[in-house]
């Protein structure tokens, strides 16, 4: 992210899904534009990590251990956050699985499991921040990570394609009821991006994707978090509604 700053002091955030991937990567950036982060996932000990990595740098952050899926739990978090820290400012719904497999072998669970996390979960964060969003008169920021995934569909997704599918047109919708509230909402739509998971499709693979993409390389997570730092910014400020695609132009 060399040459783009923003600069978030004094606001909070909240990020699901950041204990590995996209979301740590989201934490971490968010940290270093001097944003205190309240980092969410359940696995307690890799949000260890990146609260280490930000406290690291210089910044402010706290782990939150947490099932999106679990009501009570999503309000714990946000009250607490906005009790102890002020408020919440911004908003980050990263946490998704995916269970991927063709239609007529998916179980319902293989179903519920990634509704129920990529759509519940931002569902659920959303409506509880969005409420403290509304009340401090102040402007908000909630960001949705959506996928290509959810524009084109992909073999073997169709939980997954449908999750994403589903988080762009809530993100629509949402902007509209929340604009006059001076509250923001964007979608952001990765598409092949280095991870743990693109290594495990195998350079062979990794090859002829890399064909399909006119960058002709992969992404880089700081591709995406530069993307989210620019929609938590006021430079962002009129712009809500919108999912911004970043894929190297594969989806053209």
């Amino acid at each position: 992210m060399e040459g783009f700053q923003v600069d978030l002091s004094g606001q909070t955030a909240i990020v699901t899904g950041a204990s590995q991937g996209l979301g740590r990567a989201v934490a971490v950036a968010l940290g270093t534009a001097g944003a205190r982060v309240a980092c969410v996932a359940r696995n307690a000990e890799k949000l260890k990590e990146t609260v280490d990595a930000i406290l690291e740098g210089g910044g402010q952050a706290e782990a939150f251990s947490c099932d999106v899926t679990d009501r009570d739990s999503v309000e714990n978090v946000v009250e607490h956050v906005a009790d102890e820290w002020g408020g919440v400012d911004i908003l980050v719904n990263n946490a998704g699985i995916t269970r991927d497999t063709l239609l007529p072998r998916m179980s319902d669970d293989d179903w519920d499991l990634v509704i129920g996390t990529n759509l519940k979960g931002m569902f659920l964060f959303s409506r509880a921040a969005s409420r403290h969003m509304m009340s401090k008169k102040r402007t908000g920021r909630i960001i949705n990570m959506a996928s290509v995934s959810g524009l084109i569909g992909n073999p073997g997704q169709t939980n997954y394609s449908a999750s994403k599918a589903g988080m762009i047109g809530f993100t629509r919708s949402l902007s509209k009821e929340l604009a006059g509230r001076k509250v923001t909402v964007n979608a952001v739509a990765p598409g092949f991006i280095e991870s743990d998971m693109t290594k495990a499709l195998g350079d062979s693979l990794l090859d002829e994707v890399k064909k399909r993409i006119p960058a002709k390389r992969l992404g880089v997570p700081d591709d995406v978090s530069a993307t989210v730092l620019f929609l938590a910014s006021p430079a962002s400020s009129y712009m809500t509604g919108q999912c911004l695609v970043v894929d190297g132009g594969m989806t053209g």
